[in-house]
C-alpha cells in the first residue's frame, strides 16, 4: 500500500515541502530510504521503527520504501522522523486521516516514541503559509516559535502517539495561538544601560553616531578604559526593531537551532566570537552551509575584541559580508546565501602591550613593533570602517563618581530621531537602510557641503594626513550628525566632529 505525507526542509533561508511516499509491500522485511538521504536521515530506520514499537503498534515485516522528493535535493536532519512514522503507518491503514496532505510533519523522535525540537520550525511554517496550507504538526517545544507567523494551524505533539490520535480524529488538540505584536513588545528589553558606564563621553557620542547612521566601529585604548564595557551596550541603544526585522533575525537562529521559548529575537542580536574562531565559523560553512556569526549577528552587533588578534584571513573574509550585507558560501554541492547586515563593533590595544596611550603606564614596545601590530589590520578592511575612537583610561574622579550618565533610553529616543529621517530619505531605495549604505553618487547628492566645510575637509586631507578613502567616510559620518541634530544641511561642525572619528588615518598612526 502507498501512503503520501509532507514534511519540510531549507535550502538556506527558503523553505520547501518534501513530499515523503512510504510504500509497503511483500511479507520479508526490507527497509530503504531513498531520494538523496544524509547520515541522520538514514539513521531514521531504528529510530522509527523502535517509537512505533514503543508507542503500541505492531511493525509487521514487509518491504518497507520510503521516498523523500525532490530526489535531486540532499534532504539532512532528523525532523523527517515523524513524517516517516506517519507515512508507514498510514500505508499499514493505522492512520486514516483522509485529507493527510492538509499538514506538513516535522519532528525528531525518541526510541520510546517521544519528540524532540527541531532547527527551522519558522521558517518552514513560512513556507506551509505560502504554499496555503492547513498547518504545521510538530514538537510541542518549536511550536510557540512556529505560531509567531499567526497564518496557519500550529499542532503541538508531545508523542508519536498523540500525532496519530490527532489525525485520527480521536484527540483534539487546540492549535498554539501567539500575539506576535505583544510577544515582541515584551521581549525588548535589555539587562544592561549606557548609564552603567561611568565618564567617556566622546566615546558614547560616538557611538551614538554610529548607531544612528549604521556605521562600523572600531575602539582604540588600554586594557581596562571599558571598551567591552561600552560594547555591550551599545545594543541597547540602537533602533527597536521592526516586526518584520525580528522574523528575519529569528529565522536564521532558528536555522542554527538557537531560538528561545519565547520563540522571537526581539533584541537586536550581540555576537562576541572569540578572537581564534575560523573563517567557517564566521561567515558559515560545513558540507552543507550553515550560517556563521556574520549572519547570526544580523539585523544586530558583531563585536570583535581584540581585533588585531584574529587571524588575517579570518578578517579578510569580512570584506564581502560588509560591503554586500550578505554572505555567499559556495561547495561543490551547493552554493547558499545568508543575510548578514550588521553593525561591525570592534577594539584593539594601541600597542602589543596595550600602554602606549596610557600615561599613568610605560609602554614597552618599540615604534617597529607597533607598527607590526597596526599592519595586521589591511587597508580594505579598514577602509570598512567609518570610526575609530579613542578610548582613554579613565580618570579616578569619573570612575568614583556616584552621578549616573544618560540612559541608554534617553540616547536611543535620539537615535530613533535620525533613524526616521533616513528611512523617510531613502524609503525608494530598496537596498538602502541607513547613511552608512549610501554609494559614492548618492554622497555627492545627498551630502552637499558649503564653502567653509569643503576648506575643512581640504585642510584635514592636506594637513592631518587623511586618506582619500576617508573623504566618503568623513561625509556620510557628518551625515549622520546632522541627522542627529535635525539640520538638513551639513555644516562645519558636522565635519570637524566627523574627523575627529578618523583615528587610525592620521599620519601618526599610518607612519
Amino acid at each position: 500500500m502507498l501512503a503520501r505525507v509532507l514534511s519540510s526542509s531549507l535550502i538556506g533561508i527558503d523553505p520547501y515541502l518534501v513530499e515523503v511516499e512510504v510504500n509497503v509491500e511483500g511479507h520479508a522485511f526490507r527497509y530503504s530510504t531513498v531520494g538523496l538521504p544524509e547520515l541522520a536521515v538514514r539513521e531514521s530506520k531504528d529510530r522509527v521503527i523502535s517509537a512505533i514499537k514503543n508507542s503500541g503498534f505492531r511493525f509487521p515485516p514487509k518491504a518497507y520504501t520510503i521516498n523523500l522528493a525532490p530526489a535531486d535535493i540532499k534532504k539532512e536532519g532528523s525532523a523527517f522522523d515523524l513524517p516517516i512514522a506517519i507515512g508507514i503507518l498510514a500505508a499499514l491503514g493505522i492512520v486514516i486521516h483522509e485529507d493527510l496532505e492538509d499538514y506538513v510533519l516535522m519532528g525528531e523522535l525518541s526510541l520510546d516514541g517521544t519528540l524532540r525540537g527541531v532547527k527551522g520550525a519558522l521558517p518552514s511554517a513560512v513556507g506551509v503559509h505560502e504554499h496555503e496550507m492547513k498547518g504545521l504538526i510538530l514538537p510541542a517545544q518549536n511550536a510557540r516559535e512556529a505560531a509567531v507567523t499567526g497564518n496557519i494551524d500550529v499542532i503541538p505533539v508531545n508523542t508519536l502517539l498523540e500525532a496519530i490520535r490527532f489525525l485520527n480524529g480521536e484527540q483534539l488538540i487546540e492549535p498554539v495561538e501567539v500575539n506576535a505584536n505583544q510577544l515582541f513588545s515584551e521581549a525588548q528589553s535589555y539587562p544592561v544601560d549606557l548609564a552603567d558606564v561611568r565618564g567617556q563621553a566622546h566615546v558614547k557620542r560616538a557611538l551614538e553616531v554610529a548607531a544612528a547612521g549604521g556605521h562600523n566601529v572600531l575602539m582604540i585604548g588600554p586594557p581596562g578604559s571599558g571598551k567591552t564595557m561600552l560594547a555591550k551596550r551599545f545594543p541597547t541603544i540602537l533602533p527597536q526593531m521592526t516586526l518584520d526585522e525580528a522574523l528575519e533575525t529569528t529565522k536564521i537562529h532558528s536555522i542554527a537551532g538557537m531560538v528561545k521559548t519565547e520563540g522571537l529575537v526581539a533584541t537586536r542580536p550581540f555576537r562576541s566570537p572569540h578572537h581564534t574562531i575560523s573563517d567557517a565559523a564566521l561567515v558559515g560553512g560545513g558540507r552543507i552551509p550553515r550560517p556563521g556569526e556574520v549572519s547570526l549577528a544580523h539585523h544586530g552587533v558583531l563585536f570583535l575584541d581584540e581585533l588585531p588578534e584574529f587571524q588575517k584571513n579570518v578578517l579578510e573574509v569580512l570584506r564581502q559580508p560588509l560591503e554586500n550585507t550578505e554572505v555567499t558560501i559556495s561547495r561543490a554541492s551547493m552554493s547558499l546565501t545568508y543575510p548578514a547586515n550588521f553593525i561591525l563593533l570592534s577594539a584593539m590595544n594601541p600597542c602589543p602591550c596595550g600602554y602606549s596611550s596610557d600615561p599613568r603606564h610605560e609602554c614597552t614596545c618599540s615604534s617597529v613593533g607597533i607598527q607590526k601590530y597596526m599592519a595586521k589590520i589591511s587597508g580594505p578592511l579598514l577602509d570598512r570602517i567609518d570610526l575609530h575612537i579613542e578610548v582613554p583610561a579613565i580618570p579616578f574622579e569619573e570612575l568614583s563618581s556616584k552621578q549616573d550618565g544618560e540612559s541608554s533610553y534617553d540616547v536611543r529616543e535620539r537615535v530613533q530621531m535620525a533613524k526616521d529621517t533616513q528611512i523617510k530619505r531613502f524609503e525608494n531605495e530598496p537596498h538602502i537602510h541607513s547613511n552608512a549604505d549610501m554609494p559614492p553618487k548618492m554622497i555627492r547628492g545627498l551630502c552637499k557641503v558649503d564653502g567653509d566645510s569643503a576648506s575643512l575637509l581640504k585642510s584635514a586631507i592636506s594637513n592631518l594626513g587623511l586618506s582619500a578613502r576617508a573623504y566618503d567616510r568623513i561625509l556620510k559620518v557628518s551625515r549622520t550628525i546632522a541627522d542627529l541634530s535635525g539640520r538638513p544641511n551639513i555644516s562645519a561642525e558636522h565635519i570637524s566632529e566627523a574627523i575627529q572619528y578618523r583615528t587610525l588615518d592620521r599620519q601618526l598612526w599610518m607612519a
